[in-house]
Formats: structure tokens, sequence, C-alpha cells
């Protein structure tokens, strides 16, 4: 692989921005704009709107998208009643899901249901392969019960097809304070997670597991670099390889205005040490946007997205 793809929202007033959008990149820091930064895909089904995307390449080497299916521009002063409470307590039940061969045909918008009427929202979905079980866990944030007090934690469950899916189960909760966002990847024999903690620390921590379902540890040396940005600004890590082997970790900074919101990079050498440094000197991305999941792909597939959604 030599090239990246960033699945990605805006964060706008209007409905537009929350559709799907294209970045492309050969390094991984320096991004460029597909469509003429138009939506690739658009939401035409459930709330008629679309955020925090995943997307992941199967074993067989076709693509899945999947996104909390939740429009805020046509629905919060409204059927929300302008509470984030009242989101993340009635907001939907079902996940948006797309799937291609190529990165540029898509099929027609599903709904996927993952969690029924007791649980809230089902917000920010990943997806990785489990290694061990040899199929795919899907993971999200909910509140459960929905209407409760109850802290946010991170559930999923598990899929061969995308189509049928286990029950839900937690993956990882924590005591004093709720938890969002879980992006988790693999290397060398460890799973490593990210999870955007709301207090204690109010910033994104970092734990390591040998099985994805397992126990896992925190790894303190995350914590020394997180504890210098400002605290309850940054969420939806998105973790991934660069080309020399090291690994950028895209925290989007959601302290500033609507419409510049955007991503800042960490990188760490060595992913195992947990010690990613602020890079912001070479990145670049040509416009503000939101919650996304980047993901690898082959020389052929970024010529492919920028022959087909070109930048008029």
């Amino acid at each position: 692989m030599s090239a990246y793809l960033f699945v990605h929202f805006k964060e706008k007033v209007t409905p537009d921005g929350e559709q799907v959008y294209f970045g492309v990149s050969k390094d991984g820091f320096n991004w460029e704009k597909v469509n003429n930064g138009n939506p690739i895909l658009e939401s035409k089904i459930g709330e008629k709107g679309v955020r925090d995307f995943t997307i992941i390449r199967k074993k067989d080497n076709s693509f899945v998208i999947l996104a909390t299916d939740l429009s805020l521009a046509n629905n919060f002063k409204d059927k929300y009643k302008g509470d984030w409470n009242c989101v993340n307590r009635q907001g939907s039940k079902f996940l948006s899901k797309w799937e291609s061969n190529d990165l540029v045909n898509w099929s027609e918008q599903e709904l996927v249901r993952v969690v029924d009427d007791n649980y809230g929202c089902a917000w920010a979905p990943d997806i990785i392969y489990d290694e061990e079980s040899q199929d795919y866990m899907v993971h999200w944030s909910s509140r459960y019960p929905g209407n409760s007090d109850n802290n946010m934690a991170i559930y999923y469950a598990k899929t061969n097809d995308f189509k049928k899916y286990t029950e839900p189960q937690m993956l990882c909760s924590k005591s004093d304070t709720g938890i969002i966002d879980s992006n988790i990847v693999y290397e060398n024999g460890y799973y490593y997670r990210f999870v955007k903690s709301d207090f204690n620390p109010a910033h994104i921590i970092l734990e390591r597991g040998k099985s994805l379902t397992g126990d896992y540890e925190r790894m303190p040396a995350f914590d020394l670099e997180m504890n210098k940005i400002e605290d309850g600004m940054y969420e939806a890590p998105t973790c991934y390889k660069l080309p020399d082997g090291s690994w950028c970790l895209m925290l989007d900074f959601y302290g500033c205005e609507k419409e510049k919101q955007g991503y800042v990079p960490f990188v760490a050498k060595d992913i195992s040490t947990g010690q990613f440094i602020r890079s912001d000197k070479e990145f670049s991305f040509p416009y503000g946007y939101k919650h996304g999941t980047v993901m690898e792909i082959t020389d052929e597939e970024y010529n492919r997205i920028k022959k087909s959604f070109p930048n008029k």
C-alpha cells in the first residue's frame, strides 16, 4: 500500500455537511480533496444524515463503510429539542452502511440495527478484523439503558458478512466517567485501543491487549503527551501506519468554530511504546473536516478515486 483514503464529514449547519466525503493522500500527511470537496455519497434514508465514519478493507478485498445514522442539521432543534442528552438517549439505533468492490461504485445505502430500544443512540462505529476468531468486530458507543444516567460505554457485535450480527455485548467501560469514539488497530500480536474519556482525564486514552475482547492495560506514556493539550477539545481518534513504519494518530480538534474543525496529527515511531508526539508541521488538509477513518489504499485505487471524482 502506498496511499491513503480518509472518509469523513464536515461539521456544517446545513445538511450537506453530514454526508460522506473522501480525502486522499500519498504520504498520510498531505491531503487532497476529491470531487471538488463535495459529498461522494448522500444519506437518503433514516435521519438523512450520517456522521462518524469507519471504513474497512475486507479479506476478499471489498470495502464496507459504516456510519452513525444521525442528522443534527435536520433534527437537533426540533426532534431532539436542542438537547444533547436527548440525542444520546433517543437517537438512532441503526448504523448506515455502504459496500463497494472498487471504492467508486457503491451499493444502495442500508440501515443496520445493532441495538434494541433499550439502548440509546448507536454512535461512532469502528470495525476491526479479529485475528483469533477470524471474523469482524463492529464496536460503537452507547448508553444502556438509554433512558438512564449511566455513563456511555463501548459495545460490540461480531459479523462474518455485515448482514447478520451477534447480540451486542459490552467491550469496555470506565467506572468514573463515560467513554466514546473507540478506534482499535493491530500490530505484532497486540490490539491498541484508543477511546475518548469524558473526564478523569478529559482526553484520549490508550490501552493494549493480546485479545480483542479480553483484558487491556493502560499505556501511561501516551498520557504524557495528552496532558499537554487542552482538556475536552479532542475526540474521534483514527490511527494508521505511515510509509516509514511509524504510526500516525489523528485526533479531531472540535474546540473551534463550525466549518473550521479538523484533525491534529500525533506520530509514534514505535506504537508499542505508546509515545505519540504532536506533529503539525508537515500536515495539511484542504478544508475543515470532521470525524472519520483513514485506510491504506493502493496507487491504483488512489488514481481510480481521483479519476472518478475529479476536481473541476
